[in-house]
């Protein structure tokens, strides 16, 4: 066997999402052949990459069939998670991807799916931060069980910046950390986005894959503020399945489909979309209607991400600090897992077929 044969067949492995093959698209590394062994490395779009399984077993395939049906062969996998920011990276310039997870109204569960799924990044092998945007209502100190904790200062080329706190493998930050929780955060538009102007360039985030932002409901200053200070690579919108949670959830999707904002729609993702007793995983009851919110991805043309069923852990998790993405194994894990493996998708097919990532100039 030669490096070239070994080349050639790799070249018949499609990357699934990108369209093109591992060779063309330059993601095989350090062949090594000796006798019957062969090994080499590929380099996967993301960490998190939920096609891995599929891409090895179609590399070893294809080596058998085109190269030597005697071959043992080994992949190894690392990951170089893409990019595509335009910005001088003056700000947030170790993070690669900005992902802002939206809804149109409050109450369809956005900070929950936020947290899980920053989770599910972080345990495909990502570099993960989070960062709590809802001003008024934050709740992510909560979710990560880091209720009274306060965030220490640090020095970073002689400014004084924020260390994120570490929980579950990702760095959180959030209002709930600096203030007292008894006390209502009563701002003028013109603070909170000050505040939010802070969260990015007084918050030391370090390298990040991917900076998911748990945006407050609706469609006001705080979404203006983040894409005129921060290149936001795609946001995720959540719904519910009901008719008043999607007739708000097109609010949001038609204000990141305006001409002056130019951030893409990843996908969309249905929560409560079906209620599944914990001993009965078979069992699907659609208390607010069923597949609204994929139906509502088809209307706009925009992906669907996935559906995540009421399950009693969701809401115990987020309570007690202690999400379901970490707990054992169950139904909403899966879920909240095959939603972010359609998003990491999302965004890697973002990156390579999309305009260039860039800071927004709105004129609003």
């Amino acid at each position: 066997m030669k490096q070239e044969d070994i080349l050639k067949a790799l070249s018949n492995v499609q990357e699934p999402d990108l369209g093109k093959d591992l060779v063309t698209l330059n993601m095989v590394k350090d062949i090594t052949i000796n006798d019957n062994n062969v090994s080499f490395t590929v380099v996967l779009t993301t960490p998190a990459c939920p096609m891995k399984d599929m891409i090895q077993n179609a590399c070893i395939n294809a080596v058998k069939l085109l190269v030597n049906k005697e071959a043992i062969v080994k992949v190894n996998f690392t990951s170089n998670t893409t990019t595509n920011r335009k910005d001088a990276k003056t700000i947030l310039n170790g993070v690669k991807n900005i992902i802002a997870i939206v809804s149109g109204k409050g109450g369809v569960g956005k900070s929950s799916v936020a947290a899980n799924f920053a989770l599910a990044l972080a345990k495909g092998g990502a570099k993960v931060g989070l960062m709590d945007a809802d001003i008024y209502g934050p709740s992510q100190h909560i979710m990560f069980g880091i209720r009274g904790e306060r965030p220490l200062m640090r020095d970073v080329n002689g400014k004084g910046m924020i260390v994120p706190i570490e929980r579950y493998g990702i760095k959180v930050m959030s209002i709930g950390l600096l203030i007292d929780e008894k006390q209502a955060v009563v701002w003028r538009g013109p603070m909170v986005s000050s505040a939010v102007r802070q969260f990015v360039s007084d918050v030391d985030w370090g390298e990040l894959d991917y900076l998911v932002i748990d945006m407050p409901p609706g469609t006001g200053d705080i979404h203006l503020t983040i894409v005129q200070t921060v290149p936001v690579t795609g946001v995720i919108v959540v719904t519910t399945p009901q008719t008043i949670a999607l007739a708000d959830a097109k609010k949001g999707i038609a204000m990141f489909g305006q001409a002056q904002l130019k951030v893409p729609v990843i996908g969309l993702v249905e929560n409560m979309s079906y209620f599944t007793p914990e001993e009965l995983p078979n069992n699907k009851y659609y208390i607010f209607g069923k597949d609204g919110g994929k139906n509502l991805a088809e209307e706009f043309d925009i992906p669907f991400l996935g559906q995540i069923p009421i399950v009693q852990s969701i809401r115990e998790g987020g309570d007690i600090g202690i999400p379901v993405m970490v707990s054992g194994e169950s139904i909403a894990k899966k879920a909240f897992e095959h939603f972010a493996g359609n998003a990491v998708r999302g965004i890697a097919m973002r990156n390579a077929s999309l305009a260039l990532t860039e800071i927004q100039e709105v004129l609003v």
